[in-house]
């Protein structure tokens, strides 16, 4: 029976410095792959007929839910549907379903208990060697996960030599919307760290800021290519001048910002930072301005359960004293913060006073 992998991996979310175990896919199975691995164990019917029913499966169990239905499926998984949105009163009208209504797919308690029995553990050997970046840190704001163009970007990690002179490895950053770029203006390479002075492509919009790095390294003369990319996402800093629209806290492949700054009240340039944090429990996003120090200053969180405009205040000394954000794809950002970053978003912001 084959093993399920993993690796422990740095948790840079955590101070002090932590780890936890990253789950390592062996294989992606599709539709196609299901259908078939089906119809081994039941021979009486092709992979074509069962990839049918399994299309026709999805299709029954999305019309129940469309139906206002909870779908339980005896010791498998339940679908069922779920609303993140906030109402000042009772009477308030809802946000558009495309805003509050989430689906929700949960495994049954036996269905959980029969895998954990089943399930041997394979812990990947620290020895095979393979890049693994676990931290990156702009020295200059000492800021991690932030891609500066005027800093030096500091890598941390386990094998990551090469030599750019000698083609034996490259580290490369590219953007999640377009562009890529190898990185020349190396200063410093070797097994436990990299500093580089980043070469950041352009991408296509003003909010497309977002940015994976990747190094690529031969152990021996012959062999093959080995390469290791950061698990977190890096994020340029965003200049803006208030009373001009500008697009934040966005995912590369959008077409449009995910949330946007409206105005705002400064009494010089400066810069901040803002921050989504998502409440998984009461299924909402805080919102609030921090300072450029981990662990500084913090301004008040506001609650965010739907497209809108809202009003963020400044933090203690802030030239900021409030920045004005609407959020235009309220479902969008929820799911980029689960899904790409762990429950919390952090943006730059080179803010401009304006006219």
């Amino acid at each position: 029976m084959a093993t399920i992998q993993w690796r422990p991996t740095v948790n840079a979310l955590t101070t002090p410095t932590s780890y936890r175990m990253l789950f390592l896919p062996r294989n992606v199975v599709d539709t196609p792959e299901l259908a078939a691995r089906i119809a081994a164990e039941l021979p009486n019917y092709s992979a074509e007929e069962l990839r049918t029913i399994l299309t026709t499966r999805n299709k029954v169990v999305r019309q129940s839910l469309i139906n206002g239905e909870q779908v339980t499926e005896e010791n498998n998984f339940t679908y069922s549907l779920s609303f993140t949105a906030r109402l000042n009163s009772a009477d308030d009208t809802p946000p558009p379903v495309d805003q509050c209504l989430q689906v929700r797919v949960h495994a049954s308690p036996p269905f959980v208990a029969e895998v954990r029995h089943a399930a041997q553990l394979e812990r990947l050997s620290r020895d095979k060697k393979l890049p693994l970046i676990n931290t990156a840190e702009d020295t200059l704001l000492k800021l991690p996960n932030v891609l500066n163009p005027d800093g030096v970007l500091r890598l941390t990690g386990e094998d990551l030599a090469f030599d750019a002179e000698q083609g034996t490895g490259e580290c490369v950053i590219e953007g999640t919307e377009s562009g890529r770029a190898v990185q020349t203006r190396l200063n410093l390479v070797s097994n436990t760290a990299i500093m580089l002075m980043p070469e950041i492509p352009a991408q296509s919009q003003q909010w497309n800021n977002e940015y994976t790095i990747a190094i690529t390294t031969h152990y021996t003369e012959h062999g093959t290519p080995r390469t290791g990319i950061y698990e977190w996402m890096l994020r340029t800093p965003l200049a803006m001048t208030l009373g001009n629209e500008a697009g934040i806290l966005t995912g590369g492949g959008a077409a449009s910002a995910y949330v946007t700054v409206t105005g705002g009240a400064a009494t010089e340039d400066t810069r901040l930072r803002i921050q989504v944090v998502q409440d998984l429990v009461e299924e909402l996003l805080l919102f609030s301005l921090l300072d450029m120090k981990q662990g500084g200053a913090v301004g008040a969180a506001v609650t965010v359960t739907q497209n809108g405009d809202y009003t963020l205040p400044g933090f203690a000394d802030s030239a900021v004293s409030s920045l004005a954000v609407r959020v235009d794809a309220y479902a969008a950002l929820w799911d980029l913060v689960r899904n790409s970053y762990g429950g919390r978003l952090v943006d730059v912001l080179d803010v401009a006073q304006g006219s």
